[in-house]
């Protein structure tokens, strides 16, 4: 039996003051966008295809309508639609969306959530965080960023280079700095350590007073950015970081459907060891990426966590009209 409505639950969480900010700094995102020659597109929340990551779930839904059931997925981001359109001529194109990852609830999460992502071909990664860079003072006015690379941030705040150091030493600095590591996290795991030190040591460092992008990850961190040779190799990959908050990802983005299908397999590899089920690794992405995919940055930006900044809430629900537990 489904549980009762609590008195009070048909009411919006967010603040009508609140609301209001959020649809004045919409606006200012299509302006700022309009201003420099974007268009705005839509592709669709439900499609056959998904983003193939270890650490993201999308939901899945099955779709009859009297016809053999057909498996899709709601998107956790527009990217794969949205790089067919670059395939097909698009040059700058933006959207503002809803997004959908399942197990994200919490003071800086929702299960669906408004993302703006947006893709310029021909731009170069520095290109595409002086871009993010302008955007973030567009929307908060804190400056401009500060751009530190993903190196530079764990030597200064970790002690530890983090491209080389061994995984045994990054579990040794864990250690010394106090930072308490979860029972599930294996010890050969050398990504889940780097992820641990940057939530824990680096991140809530950085953005104070002045934003800062993080760029140049670690290469088995590329997700779906290109890896600049070395030495040392790194992900041409970078995140925007405000109040130690991370608003942004963005990506020089990958273009070689070989590689895609390598770090597809790779993925649903580390999916199955951590007992989740494998996901869909053929895509209608991967044909327009072996059609000709052009050279082109792309940034995804968490909308509900800059409203967040802007109003000074200290939970992502204050901003949302119906977060997950009212909707």
């Amino acid at each position: 039996m489904a549980a009762s409505p609590q008195h009070g639950d048909h009411l919006p969480r967010a603040s009508w003051e609140n609301l209001r900010r959020r649809a004045e700094l919409l606006s200012r995102v299509r302006e700022f966008f309009h201003r420099r020659g974007f268009l705005e597109v839509e592709t669709p929340l439900l499609s056959a295809d998904t983003v193939v990551d270890r650490h993201l779930d999308p939901f899945s839904v099955s779709a009859g309508g009297g016809r053999e059931p057909r498996q899709l997925w709601l998107q956790t981001s527009p990217e794969f639609c949205m790089k067919r359109l670059l395939a097909a001529g698009a040059t700058a194109i933006y959207q503002v969306t809803r997004a959908f990852r399942q197990g994200e609830q919490g003071p800086l999460h929702n299960p669906e959530f408004t993302m703006v992502e947006w893709y310029r071909t021909g731009d170069t990664m520095a290109e595409g965080m002086q871009l993010l860079s302008e955007l973030g003072e567009w929307l908060l006015g804190r400056g401009p960023a500060q751009c530190l690379s993903y190196g530079e941030a764990f030597q200064h705040y970790v002690g530890l280079d983090p491209h080389t150091a061994a995984t045994a030493a990054l579990v040794e600095g864990a250690s010394l700095l106090g930072v308490a590591a979860p029972a599930s996290l294996a010890t050969e795991d050398r990504d889940g350590w780097l992820d641990l030190l940057l939530a824990e040591r680096v991140q809530p460092q950085l953005g104070s007073p002045r934003p800062v992008i993080l760029y140049d990850y670690p290469a088995s961190q590329a997700a779906l950015a290109q890896v600049r040779p070395g030495p040392p190799p790194v992900a041409e990959r970078f995140e925007l970081y405000v109040s130690g908050m991370e608003l942004a990802n963005g990506y020089h983005e990958l273009v070689d459907p070989a590689v895609l299908r390598q770090r597809n397999a790779w993925n649903n590899a580390c999916r199955q060891a951590d007992g989740k089920p494998p996901l869909p690794e053929e895509s209608r992405l991967l044909a327009a990426m072996e059609a000709g995919l052009p050279s082109a940055t792309g940034v995804a930006l968490g909308f509900d966590r800059v409203v967040m900044l802007a109003v000074g809430a200290p939970r992502l629900e204050e901003v949302i009209a119906f977060p997950f537990d009212r909707a």
